[in-house]
Parts: structure tokens; sequence; C-alpha cells
């Protein structure tokens, strides 16, 4: 493993872009820490399984000892379902992280900051124990603004789906015009 924690990668072109493509088979921890702001407890994916030209699929197993359980519900845990579509949003920063940023853009700088949701359906309960898998596809872009959609899957089955718009703020341009 390399020191990114890229098990795994595939390196691809793009003939309009400066920017080289990774598509990774494999991202840990420390590569996520490496390429998203998030961090423990606001982190809502253990592993990346994939980024592909068109999409990003994401692991996480829900665990007993997270600190929403506490209220949500006692004695009858369920997972916030404003915490599985920030799933979604954290699987959809990493993809255009690797995906949607110039190659003259430095993506330390680049915080990525959600602007809408659209559509969110709710169909399973997710609750400790279980291991859920996040997917999101891309659909769009108009200047800075990036239209996904993502969903979350439990035993296979969609648990949640949503399109949301994330945009990608370059804080380091920001200060050097301030």
């Amino acid at each position: 493993m390399d020191e990114g924690g890229c098990a795994f990668a595939v390196i691809f072109a793009f003939p309009r872009s400066r920017k080289t493509f990774y598509a990774t088979a494999f991202m840990s921890l420390e590569a996520i820490y490496q390429t998203i702001p998030h961090r423990p407890p606001f982190l809502f994916i253990d592993e990346i399984v994939e980024v592909t030209e068109n999409g990003a699929t994401a692991k996480r197993t829900i665990r007993e000892d997270e600190p929403q359980f506490e209220g949500h519900y006692p004695g009858n845990p369920i997972m916030p379902g404003v915490l599985l579509c920030e799933s979604i949003f954290q699987t959809a920063a990493i993809f255009l992280a690797n995906h949607k940023v110039d190659a003259d853009t430095d993506s330390t700088t680049l915080t990525p900051v959600l602007v809408r949701i659209q559509d969110a359906r709710f169909k399973r309960m997710v609750k400790p124990g279980d291991e859920i898998t996040i997917e999101v596809t891309y659909l769009s872009q108009v200047h800075q603004f990036h239209q996904l959609r993502g969903r979350v899957l439990k035993d296979g089955k969609p648990a949640m789906m949503l399109e949301c718009t994330l945009a990608l703020i370059d804080e380091g341009k920001a200060a050097k015009e301030a």
C-alpha cells in the first residue's frame, strides 16, 4: 500500500482536462483524512471502496457506541436520517476531490459545501451493527456547483436516497483575495 492508503489505483487521463484521474479500488481512513476535512465524531464513512469517472462507493459499519444513539433513541437506537445524508455528502466530496479538481488548484484548500438537497426519501431504518454501502453518481456541473445522486444501501436494498448539489469553495483563493 502506498503512503496515500490506496491499495490499487488505475490512472486515466482525460483529454479535456489537465487532471490525471485515479480510479481507486480502495481508500483507507488515513487517505480519507487527506482528502476531506471531516473528522470523528462527524466522519460517516469508514472506507472508500471505489472512485470511478462517474461516481464513488463507500462503506460504513454503524457502531453501538456512537454518540447519536444516546438520544436517538435510548433503548431502540436508529441512525438519524440526516447522518445517512451526511454519509452521501462526504462520499460525494471525496469523489469531487478525486475527479473534479483542476490540475492548477491546490485541493488541500478546497472545502466541499452543501448547497442543496432534493427529493430525500427514507425507505429502511439503519441500526447499530448494520453495514451500509454509500453510492454516489455524478450528474452535472454548472460553474463550481456539482449535482449528484446518492443512495445508502442496507443488505443491498435502498435505505435512503437523494439528489444534492455541492460546491467546492477554494479557501486558499478567498484568503489571497481578502
